[in-house]
C-alpha cells in the first residue's frame, strides 16, 4: 500500500483538508445504529485528517483513529485537542494495528482498504478480525467494477489496477470488486448490506459495504450490551 505518500501530501493543502472535513451521511447514520447496539469504542481505518473519527467522538464513542500518513494524523491530533475531545490518533500501518486483540466494537474504513492489490486486502482485513470483537461491525467502501476507472492503466495483479500518468493516487495500485468478489474477499464476515453507490463524480461507483464479525460479544470486554442483531 503506498497511496499514503499521495495524500500525506494532499493533507498538506487547506483546499485538500477541506475537501475532506465532513463526515459522510451514510456513516452518521450508521451511528445511530451502533448506539442502539450499545457499541462504545470505535476505530477510524485510514482517518485521514480525522472527519468521521471527530465525529464519533463528539458522538460520545471512545474512538481511535490510524493513518499511515504522519501529517494526517497530525491535522488530527490538533483538531481533536482544538475541539476538547479525548481520541487517539496513531500513525499505523494497516497490516499491524498497534492494539489487542478483540479492541473494538465497531470499524470504518472509508475509502481505504481498496489502495491495494487482494493479498494485500486479505492481511488488512486479518488484522480488522483480530482487533474486532465478536459480534462487531465493520463498515467499508470498496471500488466497484461499475466505476469509470475500472481497468484503466495497468493490471498489475487480478483486478487491480495502477495508471502511472494519473494526477492523482491512481498511480498507487487500485482493487475493484463486484458482489462476487465482496464476498469472495470478505471470508470470515457476515454481509449485512451492500449498496453500489455514485459518489460526487459521475461514474464514482464505490460499493458502501457493513459487515459482522460472527459471535457473541467475549465475556469480560463489555461497555454495555452488544450482540449481533438482524439489521433492516
Amino acid at each position: 500500500m503506498t497511496a499514503h505518500l499521495y495524500w500525506d501530501e494532499v493533507w498538506r493543502t487547506d483546499s485538500g483538508r477541506t475537501d475532506w472535513s465532513r463526515p459522510h451521511p451514510w456513516v452518521v447514520d450508521e451511528a445511530a445504529r451502533l448506539r442502539a447496539l450499545g457499541a462504545k469504542d470505535v476505530l477510524d481505518l485510514g482517518c485521514g485528517v480525522g472527519r468521521h473519527a471527530l465525529f464519533f467522538a463528539e458522538q460520545g464513542f471512545i474512538g481511535s483513529a490510524t493513518d499511515r500518513s504522519p501529517e494526517a494524523v497530525r491535522v488530527g491530533r490538533a483538531e481533536s485537542a482544538r475541539r476538547g475531545l479525548d481520541l487517539a490518533f496513531e500513525v499505523a500501518d494497516f497490516t499491524e494495528l498497534p492494539y489487542a486483540d478483540d479492541s473494538f466494537d465497531y470499524i470504518l474504513a472509508f475509502n481505504v482498504v481498496y489502495h491495494n492489490d487482494e493479498p494485500g486486502l486479505a492481511r488488512v482485513l486479518a488484522e480488522i478480525r483480530r482487533v474486532l470483537r465478536p459480534g462487531g461491525v465493520y463498515q467499508c467502501t470498496m471500488l466497484s467494477k461499475r466505476n469509470g476507472e475500472y481497468g484503466r492503466g495497468n493490471e498489475v495483479s487480478p483486478n487491480t489496477f495502477c495508471q502511472p500518468d494519473a494526477p492523482d493516487d491512481k498511480v498507487h495500485p487500485h482493487l475493484y470488486a463486484d458482489a462476487a468478489d465482496l464476498l469472495r474477499l470478505h471470508d470470515g464476515f457476515r454481509l449485512v448490506g451492500a449498496t453500489d453507490a455514485e459518489h460526487a463524480r459521475p461514474g464514482s461507483f464505490h460499493w458502501h459495504c457493513v459487515f459482522e464479525l460472527p459471535g457473541e460479544r467475549t465475556p469480560g470486554t463489555n461497555h454495555g450490551p452488544f450482540a449481533p442483531r438482524a439489521w433492516k
